[in-house]
């Protein structure tokens, strides 16, 4: 058995960030816990959120200043028991990855896609131990690769491995959520792992991991705001909609323009190393722009949900259009737009 490439005590902090991008499990289904009501007046928008989300980044790029309605925060594990949530009315809006609208369409749940984003996915990846025989995608062939059941790294391992030739029934699937698969990586258990950032950015500071390849070329790169339809149809707390939407896509500009002084706000909220926050802004979170719902974007999901459909992940082939709502889609640029770089002379 190798020596274990992480310190257990970083487990804890990245079981915490199990992300937007997982499906549910039996370590990974909880339910909303209520924090604290931003703003004023009579109007409250309930907003399902996600540990070092949303809240943290609007709080510190200073937009839940002078809110005219109230915001409700609700703290979910992951974007799929947020997106139940969703469904039951218990939340008006949240923000998710890329698959969890796929699964929860595809249960027939009652959610809308609002707003798009669309970030860098170089911290969508499969790793490999640095001393590994493997160099290759293909040489994944036979080996155990490690990897959460239904999330968005599923989907780029199912890409990866349609680029380089192959497909799930040749290597050996080993489905465990980030802190297992972690745990067994580490150890050697498995010879890959499918993940995604900021778990990327803790394995390789450690230095002894490498990327084998990302989802550059392969994943969407697209995270979304979903909302409630009920809430949806209710014209005030469509209007409160609105403005949260425009209030994330300038908290993600300043995500672009602030990088180290958000992930040390990042790093308090997760427990993650100040470096390894800044890492993953810097690779994945802070490359993110807001875009337009468009046809492109749909079909992306579109292929995405079809895939998982095949794979009998989800119980239905659905059209991801019907469940989306562009009324907030403004003068946005396309969903294909290239990510942001980061060049010299971050602030902070």
């Amino acid at each position: 058995m190798k020596r274990s490439l992480l310190p257990a005590v970083l487990l804890l902090p990245l079981a915490l960030l199990a992300s937007a991008c997982s499906s549910p499990s039996s370590a990974d289904s909880g339910s909303g816990s209520g924090s604290n009501t931003d703003g004023k007046g009579s109007v409250v928008l309930n907003v399902g959120d996600q540990k070092g989300g949303s809240e943290a980044v609007l709080r510190a790029a200073g937009e839940l200043d002078d809110l005219p309605y109230r915001i409700q925060w609700s703290t979910f594990t992951s974007g799929p028991p947020l997106l139940e949530a969703v469904n039951a009315k218990a939340v008006d809006i949240g923000s998710v990855g890329n698959t969890p609208p796929v699964f929860a369409a595809g249960a027939d749940s009652k959610i809308t896609v609002v707003a798009a984003t669309h970030g860098d996915a170089a911290g969508e990846a499969i790793l490999v131990p640095a001393d590994s025989p493997i160099r290759t995608p293909q040489e994944l062939k036979g080996r155990k690769v490690a990897v959460a059941q239904g999330s968005s790294a599923h989907f780029q391992l199912v890409a990866s491995l349609k680029k380089a030739g192959l497909s799930l029934d040749d290597i050996e699937v080993t489905l465990l959520q980030p802190a297992d698969a972690l745990a067994a990586f580490s150890t050697g258990k498995v010879d890959a792992w499918a993940v995604w950032d900021p778990y990327t950015s803790q394995v390789l500071a450690n230095g002894k991991a490498r990327v084998l390849t990302d989802g550059r070329g392969v994943v969407n790169g697209l995270g979304f705001s979903v909302a409630s339809p009920a809430a949806l149809a209710d014209t005030e707390k469509a209007a409160a909609i609105g403005d949260y939407i425009d209030r994330l896509r300038r908290a993600q500009d300043w995500v672009h323009d602030h990088p180290d002084v958000w992930a040390k706000v990042w790093a308090k909220e997760t427990g993650l190393p100040y470096g390894v926050a800044l890492d993953a802004v810097k690779r994945s979170s802070g490359t993110r722009i807001a875009v337009a719902i468009d046809d492109e974007a749909i079909a992306s999901e579109q292929a995405i949900a079809d895939t998982f459909a095949e794979l009998k992940l989800i119980p239905r082939k659905f059209r991801f259009a019907d469940y989306v709502d562009t009324r907030f889609n403004k003068n946005l640029p396309p969903s294909t737009t290239a990510p942001r770089t980061y060049g010299k002379g971050s602030t902070s």
